[in-house]
């Protein structure tokens, strides 16, 4: 066993990149989802090269004949303890949160008098209040929005309440806002997971959501990981959507990111920022979720999956001998089934460093607290509630 020293660790989501159903996938109505799986034979097969040599053709079949000469980091799959399938359970748990009980959903829209009262907070008229995919709402319901100024306000099978809205018709700073007043609405009974802005822009027959988004996520019940790490004076950086989903809670510098491309590149700055010398970065790359997975488009998806492991030879070569890499995800969402809903799904496990372990499997892990404990471990911070630590595999030592 080698005995290395991590000082950093880089934990990087794929969002909504699932490796097949769990054992209790048919009471969520997922049963026999894959969402990388079914989206590499909906493409042809793929070729993977980069992420293959973490172990990930061990875990989902990517339905290509090439395959990588050595095995260079360690690979494994973790199941959801938590109930639900959504992104903030899937990273909360990541982070050492169990959520026993799901956020409430609305298939049927949200309570008549609760949109009546966020109407009179807001000063508008709302429109649908159903549920709805995002995309094609704004094409049947954009015209009568720039019309009547009025905010679209829709749902999913997630805990969401989502409000659309042109940019030329209510600004960002006005959208934020009133997205705030829901937020602040949301609560007990109605404690949705997250409020979503969802701002777009265009004209009749070519509206097109931007990169604006906003989620103003709950705080998690009780303390995470980051809250221990921050209480040992443990740098947390964090980059795209995390802020968002932890409410900024632990965080100790935040880098804005939009698109994949975005993020991939403000975590290689972060990692080759000389001001970081100690601590765990932490990066979500939204894309593959919302741009490929939520519009069953698995060929986009798959594109996106080779952007990114092309990418991932920069961030290896980047990397200092006492970093840990980890590569995951928060559940599937598999675009060759009938619906664009979140699926539940084993998530990847992909570990690399240049002096850690590899070629060891990580075999199926319980929850993904494995990989907050995991962390945990390696910064010797207090051990989290749930999570079971795979840090003696990949190094003997810790901090």
């Amino acid at each position: 066993m080698k005995e290395v020293k991590i000082r950093r660790v880089i934990l990087v989501v794929m969002d909504s990149v699932g490796v097949g159903e769990l054992p209790d996938a048919a009471s969520y109505g997922d049963q026999g989802s894959d969402t990388l799986g079914h989206s590499a034979k909906a493409f042809g097969g793929v070729s993977l090269p980069h992420l293959e040599s973490l172990g990930l053709g061990h875990l989902s079949r990517l339905y290509s004949a090439n395959s990588p000469s050595a095995i260079v980091g360690s690979y494994g799959k973790m199941a959801e303890l938590s109930s639900g399938k959504d992104t903030t359970t899937g990273h909360w748990e990541m982070m050492g949160v169990l959520v026993d009980q799901p956020f409430p959903t609305y298939p049927g829209g949200f309570p008549k008098e609760l949109i009546q009262e966020f109407e009179f907070k807001i000063g508008r008229k709302t429109l649908w209040n159903k549920t709805a995919s995002g995309t094609e709402i704004i094409k049947e319901l954009g015209d009568e929005h720039c019309k009547t100024g009025s905010p679209i306000v829709y749902t999913s099978a997630d805990s969401v309440f989502q409000i659309a809205a042109h940019e030329g018709v209510i600004p960002l700073d006005e959208l934020y806002k009133i997205c705030k007043i829901a937020r602040e609405m949301l609560t007990g009974e109605h404690a949705v997971g997250r409020v979503i802005a969802r701002p777009f822009i265009g004209e009749t027959g070519s509206f097109v959501r931007t990169h604006h988004r906003h989620d103003y996520s709950l705080e998690p019940k009780t303390p995470t990981l980051l809250d221990r790490l921050q209480a040992k004076k443990i740098p947390v950086f964090s980059v795209g959507k995390i802020w968002d989903i932890f409410t900024g809670k632990g965080i100790t510098r935040h880098l804005q990111g939009g698109p994949n491309e975005e993020v991939m590149e403000k975590t290689l700055l972060a990692v080759q920022d000389p001001t970081f010398d100690f601590g765990f970065l932490f990066s979500n790359l939204v894309d593959f979720d919302m741009l490929y997975n939520h519009r069953q488009d698995p060929k986009g998806f798959i594109q996106a999956m080779i952007d990114f492991d092309r990418f991932l030879p920069r961030l290896f070569a980047a990397m200092r001998d006492d970093d840990l890499l980890m590569i995951t995800a928060d559940h599937g969402n598999d675009p060759t089934d009938n619906s664009t809903d979140h699926t539940r799904e084993y998530v990847p496990l992909l570990c690399y460093g240049k002096k850690i372990e590899s070629g060891i499997n990580l075999g199926v892990r319980e929850s993904f607290a494995d990989c907050g404990q995991t962390i945990a471990d390696i910064f010797g911070v207090e051990r989290l509630s749930i999570g079971k630590s795979f840090a003696p595999s990949l190094c003997a030592s810790t901090i």
